[in-house]
């Protein structure tokens, strides 16, 4: 068995071999590319963020790489891999969603989210809005906050805070992210699975400065006209509407159809309802199939467990009346945070117990292949100093520890310092290896948490300090793929380097530009006005566990229940693999008792047809490619209309605003 798996492992190393010759990625081409991205692509995936809560990442990449391979192609040159994979790697990272909030393309989303926390009736209900630093936000009746601009000296200090912080995390995931990939990669020669496939993929964009049509292209134009048609009804509808009316029409709602209090006389304490938004059906045509089903499980569960929970008294501060969001928020508070703490923990030490028998087999053929290669990195790869790596990322620890001294200077520099220089190199280092090995990452959860509630620390800024608690593990799979497409080191650098100041100005000028359209959130933003809520209802009762007196968190926090969780967890995987049935149904139902139970009813139908369906119709490795790039496709549909419609809104309140 060991012997088969090294050789699955190698087999996966040599999927795609590392290039002969490395060349720059960073030149003129790329340049017009991150300039197309940020002032063309990011306004466009910042209104669908806020409106429907769509990533336009994948759509990004597609349409930069499609129209520049076209302009090369007409301009009778071409488009190197190389360039191919850095403008792959800048839309991803300048046009990328981060977070349940769905907030990218530079740090003012965030700025704006947290002014939104000062005057939330969350944080309010909580008591802790005036609580609030003002390094993270404004006081609530500040002129930066009332007139919703960023042109006020009250944000100044939260500025330069954000800006500090950008600085020291470039310096922290490039140090400890390249000195993972050299240890991993190059020293112990793991396969990294997923790497080649994603490089592949990456590269494969390539075929369109061709002048052969290829399936990609095809399936790509079918999902984009499939994206453009729903998208003018989801987003166009509302976006245009909302540019003449008070109150956008929404032909389907935003996020979801909510009848929590339609059937609250049957199902007690569930909140049910359904979302219209078609990209959750694409989205379960890429999931991993038993994926989808735990979190339909863990779905459909409520409906038999809440009620039974109600009934006998453990679901009390659900009464009739609630909607979805209150609903989901009394729960956790009386069930659910407790019971998901200990199913996350369960997974971490199932992710553990992998880690050790993957350490186990083959150990012994990867010491034989390390020592071998060790110490050799291929030639012209832009590699530098593994001891200018570790010096940077001591730096920028440094640089945090004593950023959080100015913070928070009553919270021990102890605990910053555990975060910067044991757990979060040793979390990366764990799942760097488990990247290499299988392809997956499983962090420890609830760590920073954890050693927040029990410092005894008192007061809600800790929870805004940037405390240096990472995953990096990630990067050296990213590192691998940049080697698999000939791609220097020193091309990412580079991009880096002029992303940086360009990702600051595109995001000052767009989200400034969305606060004043409208404010955030509100009716012309329904994605945001539902789910930053509920977010905010979520961190808050975080934060309160740090409050003088008996915080909401401490009364939520129930041991037993996190016990049963934790005992739930392990229990379904020892029985799942005694009869060699798919473990992953226990990460889909962890998975699903966060998520918002409105997105499983079309994840499941795009799983069982694209399972029993397509699967039979087209082969099972064929369907997964195409569901790949038509999830793509129907990504950048939805974009092109996000990007007419904040265009058209643009216009239109700027000639509205105008005094004649």
């Amino acid at each position: 068995m060991a012997a088969q798996i090294d050789r699955e492992l190698e087999e996966y190393r040599t999927l795609m071999e590392v290039p002969d010759k490395f060349e720059e990625g960073f030149n003129l081409k790329t340049i017009v590319g991150a300039l197309f991205l940020g002032f063309i692509m990011l306004p466009g995936s910042i209104y669908l963020g806020l409106v429907a809560g769509q990533d336009l990442g994948p759509a990004a990449e597609w349409v930069t790489i499609i129209l520049f391979a076209e302009v090369a192609r007409r301009s009778f040159t071409t488009l190197k891999r190389q360039e191919i994979y850095l403008l792959y790697y800048m839309a991803g990272t300048l046009v990328g969603m981060h977070g349940a909030i769905k907030v990218g393309g530079g740090p003012f989303g965030y700025m704006i989210y947290n002014a939104y926390l000062r005057v939330s009736p969350a944080f309010k209900g909580f008591g802790i809005a005036d609580d609030i630093p003002l390094w993270v936000a404004p006081q609530a009746d500040s002129y930066a906050i009332t007139h919703r601009t960023f042109l006020h000296h009250d944000w100044v200090y939260a500025i330069i805070i954000g800006l500090i912080g950008a600085v020291l995390g470039r310096f922290s995931w490039l140090g400890l992210g390249y000195t993972l990939f050299r240890l991993c990669a190059d020293y112990e020669r793991l396969p990294f699975p997923m790497a080649p496939i994603a490089a592949q993929g990456a590269t494969a964009l390539a075929e369109t400065t061709s002048r052969e049509e290829t399936w990609r292209w095809r399936v790509f134009s079918i999902g984009s006209m499939i994206g453009l048609t729903f998208g003018v009804f989801y987003v166009g509808i509302p976006a245009l509407s909302g540019a003449v009316m008070a109150k956008p029409l929404q032909l389907l709602p935003i996020p979801w159809v909510d009848l929590t209090q339609n059937t609250e006389a049957l199902l007690k304490a569930t909140p049910t309802g359904f979302t219209c938004n078609l990209g959750s059906v694409l989205v379960g045509f890429v999931l991993p199939f038993w994926a989808v089903i735990g979190g339909f499980i863990s779905a459909a569960g409520t409906m038999f467990v809440n009620p039974a929970l109600h009934h006998f008294g453990m679901l009390k501060s659900w009464r009739p009346g609630m909607d979805t969001i209150q609903t989901s928020f009394v729960n956790s508070i009386d069930f659910y945070l407790s019971f998901g703490i200990g199913v996350s923990m369960a997974i971490a030490i199932i992710g553990f117990y992998q880690i050790a028998q993957a350490l186990r087999t083959g150990k012994a053929a990867r010491q034989a292949a390390a020592e071998h290669h060790r110490n050799i990195a291929p030639k012209d790869r832009g590699d530098f100093s593994p001891v200018l790596a570790i010096a940077m990322y001591v730096f920028s620890s440094i640089g945090y520890i004593l950023l959080c001294i100015h913070l928070v200077p009553k919270f021990s520099w102890m605990f910053v310092a555990f975060f910067a220089f044991v757990f979060s190199p040793l979390n990366s280092y764990i799942n760097a290896r488990l990247q290499g090995l299988i392809g997956q990452a499983q962090s420890i959860p609830m760590v920073k948490e954890g050693v927040i509630i029990l410092s005894g620390y008192k007061g809600i800024d800790i929870w805004f300090a940037p405390l240096p608690y990472f995953d990096y593990g990630g990067w050296a799979q990213k590192f691998r793929e940049i080697e698999l497409t000939g791609t220097k080191v020193t091309s990412i650098i580079k991009a880096e380097i002029f992303m940086f100041p360009l990702i600051y100005a595109t995001s000052l000028l767009y989200w400034w530009f969305m606060w004043r359209l409208a404010p955030i959130p509100s009716h012309a933003y329904p994605y945001a006005q539902k789910m930053w809520h509920l977010n905010a209802l979520q961190s808050g009762l975080w934060f309160t566990a740090t409050m003088e007196g008996r915080s909401i968190f401490m009364q939520a926090w129930k041991p037993p229940v996190a016990i049963a969780g934790g005992v739930f967890a392990l229990g379904s995987y020892a029985i799942l693999s005694a009869f060699k049935l798919p473990t992953m149904l226990v990460y889909g139902i962890a998975r699903g008792l966060g998520y918002m139970p409105h997105f499983v009813v079309p994840e499941i139908i795009g799983a069982l047809l694209g399972r029993y369906y397509f699967m039979p119709r087209f082969g099972t490795q064929q369907w997964r490619r195409y569901a790949t790039v038509l999830l793509a496709g129907f990504s950048c549909g939805m974009g092109l209309v996000g990007m007419g419609c904040v265009a058209l809104a643009m216009i239109s309140k700027s000639v509205t605003q105008m005094p004649f």
